[in-house]
């Protein structure tokens, strides 16, 4: 008897529906092995009364399933990559950034309303610092309040009145069949998304040939190059914890380019950078860490501390 390979996932839907898709995309290759699922409730599942960014680092979506991968528990992690810390644990391998979604942030309105026409004075829900800061340049005359929950669950707490609008990454609700809710898709060069934000991030055991040739076929070359990019712009600024920056990255022919930006929580300031390198793997990384380096020398890093210490946050150098 073949063994299946077992997929860890969170139980949301749109967890669910990224393992599946993945499950799919195996099944699909000649003489692919059986596969089953494994629900795993992370830290980020059982405290939903917490606000995101007061939860430390960045992996309250995905530790516990890589501790069940580093364990033998699973064999194949599944995670939206923008929730995937920008260090992996040790002996865990990325073998798949998979075709990207669209990255954009989605409106939901109750009237669908877009951003613009909301009215002064309108509550609107997120959970993202990033998406605090740059709704706050756009329209600091709006209630920005804190939202939690899954897609579905946040789409029923505007519908009960509780917000007047809430944000969302556009990529959640296309897969998920409510695509009929989005107001407006707001255009990435005022609001960049989250790094990696519509990708799939795909995980094995580092060394472990067997699983990884199911998935290496899955890797898409844009998505991957373009959160590589990302990622590694990220990696050089966070200190380990969410800051307000969007960044994204978009192949054209040959060339990569990127575009990232660092907004304060009150909106009054930005910092922007962008650039491009021909695109290979290596050019990626450096492609990242050379924008991190100019947002860098604006004063990114003095304008995070303050964002940090605004919120009580502990203060860490990038």
């Amino acid at each position: 008897m073949i063994r299946p390979l077992r997929i860890g996932t969170r139980g949301s839907a749109l967890a669910l529906w990224q393992a599946r898709h993945v499950e799919a995309l195996i099944k699909s290759q000649p003489g692919s092995p059986p596969v089953e699922l494994v629900r795993i409730r992370t830290e980020g599942d059982l405290r939903t009364d917490t606000p995101l960014w007061r939860i430390g680092g960045r992996a309250f979506f995905t530790k516990e399933i890589d501790n069940a991968l580093l364990s033998n528990a699973i064999d194949i992690a599944v995670h939206s990559l923008k929730d995937l810390a920008t260090v992996l644990e040790s002996g865990i391998e990325l073998v798949a950034a998979l075709a990207r979604e669209d990255p954009r942030d989605a409106v939901v309105s109750r009237s669908r309303m877009r951003l613009a026409d909301l009215p002064p004075g309108a509550r609107v829900g997120t959970s993202s610092l990033r998406r605090r800061a740059f709704i706050a340049r756009a329209r600091p005359d709006l209630e920005l309040l804190e939202l939690r929950g899954n897609v579905p669950t946040r789409i029923e707490k505007l519908g009960k009145g509780d917000y007047d609008a809430i944000i969302l990454a556009a990529a959640g609700l296309l897969r998920l069949g409510l695509e009929q809710h989005i107001s407006e898709l707001l255009p990435v060069e005022e609001f960049p998304p989250a790094v990696s934000q519509g990708a799939i991030g795909v995980c094995t055991r580092t060394g472990d040939a067997e699983t990884g040739r199911w998935l290496r076929k899955l890797d898409d070359r844009g998505s991957r190059l373009a959160t590589t990019a990302e990622r590694a712009l990220l990696r050089r600024l966070e200190g380990g914890c969410q800051v307000p920056l969007g960044a994204i990255g978009e192949l054209q022919g040959d060339l990569l380019r990127l575009h990232a930006a660092v907004c304060s929580l009150d909106g009054s300031k930005v910092l922007r950078a962008a650039g491009q390198a021909p695109a290979t793997p290596h050019n990626a990384v450096s492609l990242g860490q050379r924008l991190a380096e100019d947002l860098l020398s604006e004063g990114a890093d003095r304008l995070i501390a303050t964002q940090r210490a605004t919120l009580g946050l502990a203060v860490e150098g990038p």
